[in-house]
Parts: C-alpha cells; structure tokens; sequence
C-alpha cells in the first residue's frame, strides 16, 4: 500500500496541473444563478443516487439557457487582458497557462487554462482526479487517453476529450510520436463541478471534429466551430459536460466583425490564438495580439470582435462562457472540493482505493508505461 507520503509526492509530480493550495468563495457570484438554473439543479441532484449506481447518464444544466433571449445589444467591456507566458512544464512540454496563475485564479466554473505543446517522448502518465471536468481541445498531432474504467481513445487535430473526474478517476494522457518529430498541441481546460455533482460517477466523451457543426456571418469572414453553445443561430451537440459551459473557436478575415451572444451573468474569456482581434464596446476597441487571454466583465450581453480591413492575416479565438457556481474552491493538486477536509479525505481515498478510487487498485495504463519504465 502506498504511503501518505508517497501519495503526497505523486500528486506533485503531476506536471500539468496546479501545486498550490488554493482556498477562495464565490458567495458574491450567487445572483448570478437564476432560480431555473437552481432548480435544474435540484432535480438533477435527485437522479444522482440512482445514476451514479448504474451505467444510466444523469444531466447537468442546460447549455443554452431555455427561459433567456439572447441578445447582442450591449457588448461587454474587457475586464483585463494579459499575455500567457510560455513556460517549461513537466518533461519537455511547453505550457502557456492563463487560468490559474497570480493573474487570474479561480474565474468561475473556470480553474486553469492551458495552452501546451507537448513533444514526443513527453506525456502524463497514471494521474488521479476528483471534483472537476476537464476539457482537452487538439489543434495539432494526436493523445492518447485511458482510464481504470476501460476507457480508451484518441483525439486528433480539431477532436476534443470531456472528462468528467467525479468522485474519482485515474487516468494517462500521452501524446502520439509525430513523423516529423513536431509537438502536439492543443488547449485544455478545467471547469468546476457543482458541490451536488461532485459524486457522480466519472465519464468519457469525445468529440470528433466532423460531429461540431459551423456557422459562417458577415458575408463568409467569419466562420465558428461551434463545439459548445450557440452561434449565428446553430447549436451545438448537447450534453457534453456537466457543468454549462460554451465553446467557440472564432476564425475572422481582415475586414470581418462578430456579434456574439453571450448567456446573462456567465463569466466569460477569450483566448486570442492568432493574428490581431479588435475587442469593441461602448465605442472604445482594443487591439489584442495572439496568446492573449481576455477577461470580460459580466455586464452586457454580447462581445464585439474584429480584424482590420487591411491586416495581414486573419485572426482565431476562442471564446469561453461558464456559468459561476456560488461555493467554495479548494484545491490540492488534481483535487477540487469544498473545504479542506474533503482535500484530507480524498488523499486518504486515493491512498486507500475507496469511495471511487476502489478501480485504481494495481491498475496500470498500456500508454504511460513508456514513461514509467
């Protein structure tokens, strides 16, 4: 059995995550969540003893708000906008992280946001998670993924992986080895649960590239993958992640503008990938050049975006929306919970194989023996 200690320096060891003990409330963020969302909730609170008993899926909350009109009105203001410095992360792999740094922590249901380049002979091997959802979004080469409840898969170019942790889960990330000895690179994001779901049972679900459907505006110099959400009047695929979050990965030629609709009270972000985007509202714009991430207020009901007639080439962002949770956030590593205690318990879990980490026992990935040994 593995010791406390033991345990201890594993979770550190996992290169791709926060280290920090984090320890923040988001009581001021609970007018935010309408009494329709609440009581979603509540109903699929009562379904959660039944479901996590069972392979039977559970919901989270709607998506797309079904009670609200979306509206392009009143573009948001930006709240702040910071480069995401590239740094080293792990074993070869290049990280820029924006979410979860001193500049931007805890922005709810948002915990970290990180942009890698991972090279082959890199990777992630065994890992543990509880308490949150993972979002892994490919943009070049190919991962990898397992987990101890016999999930296994591969993600290329434009595919995303949604990972709900639950009340545990321990799975490898590893990225393919590349012809041309190039990195894989993509954007992965952690999103929180709420305290009622943090129970449920773990899950897989990716998301081919040919499943997420487009939308073009302004004449063909926008075009959105609309992975999650919804844009210039098509949805998305429905039921991807527990917790309500949108999704759009935003190509604009010079000359092109977007009005985007955002959910009302949702945090929201933009991740700026390449070329030059010109944030507008209430008549003042601003140039954001790439690998930048822009932070909205949560006032107005849209974002305004745009790439100069002349530029010299077009822009891409991604833009995220989340509903905020109103509960505490305490973090430890790959651990996301409510207080500390539970931080305590799911170290012991983890170390003891209980209460969701029975399947860890003598598990070991295919993929993340190459790294082991």
């Amino acid at each position: 059995m593995k010791t406390l200690i033991s345990i201890l320096f594993a979770i550190a060891a996992v290169a791709l995550y926060n280290q920090e003990y984090m320890l923040s409330r988001f009581s001021q963020l609970s007018r935010h969540i309408r009494p329709a969302a609440t009581t979603a909730l509540l109903n699929t609170t009562r379904t959660m003893s039944s479901a996590a008993a069972s392979t039977t899926a559970f919901h989270g909350l709607p998506v797309i708000p079904p009670a609200e009109a979306l509206t392009t009105t009143a573009p948001r203001k930006i709240q702040q906008s910071f480069l995401a410095i590239e740094q080293s992360e792990g074993a070869g792999a290049r990280v820029r992280r924006s979410i979860g740094t001193p500049k931007l922590r805890n922005f709810s249901p948002f915990l970290m946001l990180d942009h890698f380049a991972i090279p082959p002979g890199a990777g992630f091997p065994d890992h543990p998670h509880r308490g949150q959802e993972t979002i892994t979004y490919l943009l070049s080469g190919a991962v990898d993924h397992e987990d101890f409840a016999g999930h296994k898969g591969t993600i290329e170019a434009g595919d995303l992986q949604f990972m709900t942790a639950g009340r545990g889960i321990v799975h490898a990330e590893m990225p393919r080895q590349n012809a041309d000895g190039s990195p894989n690179v993509g954007m992965q994001l952690w999103v929180d649960l709420p305290k009622a779901l943090k129970s449920c049972e773990p899950r897989y679900r990716d998301l081919s590239a040919k499943e997420i459907p487009s939308a073009t505006a302004d004449g063909g110099k926008v075009t959105v993958k609309v992975i999650s959400g919804q844009s210039y009047g098509v949805d998305s695929v429905k039921e991807l992640a527990y917790t309500p979050v949108w999704l759009l990965d935003f190509t604009v030629q010079p000359g092109g503008h977007v009005k985007q609709a955002l959910p009302k009270g949702w945090n929201a972000f933009a991740y700026t990938l390449a070329g030059t985007t010109i944030f507008s509202s209430a008549g003042v714009s601003r140039p954001i050049e790439q690998y930048h991430n822009v932070v909205f207020e949560q006032g107005g009901d849209s974002i305004e975006a745009a790439v100069e007639e002349g530029a010299d080439t077009e822009a891409r962002f991604i833009l995220v929306a989340g509903l905020p949770l109103d509960q505490p956030v305490v973090q430890y590593g790959p651990f996301v919970v409510t207080s500390r205690d539970e931080v305590m318990q799911a170290m012991r879990d983890y170390q003891t194989h209980s209460n969701g980490f029975e399947r860890a026992y003598n598990w070991e990935s295919e993929i993340g023996k190459s790294m082991v040994h």
